[in-house]
């Protein structure tokens, strides 16, 4: 099959080249890989993440069709559209037992620990697999494994309730618009901080830029400010963020794109009870529960590219002027 591969770290060395079929155990299914994802996740799995197998194929969002199954293969036929759930996890641990595989002891990412989606085929574990509803696009479909999931799981444990508002920091990018949109299926009022206004059409109440969010924000609070802040940025809004949280309100954080490392005034945390809230994807049961609510999801498409384009579209993931998602399709 064909599939984009590098042997050793940097994305001068990833490839589109041929690479043996993957076998199909008795647990397992084939999958025709129809769309995937670009992704942060992918970019740094290339330059720089330990990886399992070498040589080794990225991809951690994807979806596609099932073209063969394993003997013992219960629930999934030849013909299903599908989607990946991209966490691996043992069923054994202390947090697999209690629902949490997110974060199993024993655990793994598929596209990272075990080759992704970035190929022609892949054979996964029934468990990892699940069935599209029918009215699912491909653009939508493969955007559910990282972008949606983490959406979801950070408005659940957050605990958003209705009428509360939510402000979103990086409301334009993969997961963002995704957060825009489910909050506004958890009832909430939406504040979307991006230049981008087209968040509007996803659901956004408000649409600031950066430079104003403060001051938007304690206007359509009446000086509440808000309930929970959405910071997938990392440090460069971070002051931003505990800037427009509330008495009692929480921060929620995912991703460290614009840096890493943040100083803390615990007299701003301590003395508005705030709450800071470190998420990681989401369970199996966050992921049953978002194919059923995301139906009627959009998903920004800002760039397609064939699988063979794979270090191009790596390469626009960081672009200025980058307005949406970035998908590579196999057709």
């Amino acid at each position: 099959m064909k599939a984009l591969v590098f042997e050793r770290n940097g994305l001068e060395n990833l490839k589109y080249t041929t690479y043996p079929d993957p076998n199909v155990g008795p647990n397992e299914v084939l999958v025709k890989v129809v769309m995937a994802g670009v992704n942060p996740v992918d970019y740094y799995t290339v330059n720089g993440l330990k990886v399992n197998p070498i040589p080794h194929i990225p991809g951690v969002e994807f979806a596609g069709e099932v073209v063969k199954t394993g003997e013992k293969v219960k629930n999934l036929k030849v013909g299903d559209k599908v989607v990946i759930y991209g966490r691996i996890f043992d069923g054994t641990c202390d947090m697999c037992m209690i629902g949490y595989e997110t974060v199993c002891r024993n655990g793994g990412r598929i596209g990272i620990d075990t080759n992704g989606g970035w190929a022609e085929y892949v054979s996964l574990e029934e468990k990892y697999v699940f069935k599209l509803p029918e009215d699912y696009s491909w653009e939508l479909a493969s955007s559910l494994t990282v972008a949606g999931l983490t959406a979801y799981h950070s408005l659940k444990e957050a605990d958003l309730k209705p009428s509360q508002t939510v402000v979103i920091f990086g409301a334009s990018g993969n997961t963002g618009m995704f957060i825009v949109q489910l909050a506004k299926k958890f009832g909430a009022k939406v504040i979307a901080v991006t230049r981008k206004p087209w968040l509007k059409d996803f659901g956004a109440d408000l649409v600031v830029d950066y430079e104003e969010v403060e001051e938007k924000v304690r206007e359509f609070t009446n000086g509440k400010m808000a309930d929970v802040v959405i910071n997938s940025l990392g440090e460069k809004f971070w002051d931003k963020s505990l800037a427009v949280v509330g008495v009692k309100g929480k921060i929620v954080t995912f991703g460290t794109l614009l840096g890493a490392e943040v100083k803390v005034n615990l007299n701003q945390i301590y003395s508005k009870h705030i709450s800071i809230l470190g998420v990681n994807r989401g369970n199996r049961k966050d992921f049953l529960e978002l194919l059923d609510l995301c139906r009627d999801c959009k998903v920004k498409i800002w760039k397609k590219f064939k699988l063979e384009e794979g270090v191009e579209a790596l390469k626009e993931l960081f672009s200025p002027s980058r307005d949406g998602r970035i998908l590579i399709s196999m057709n």
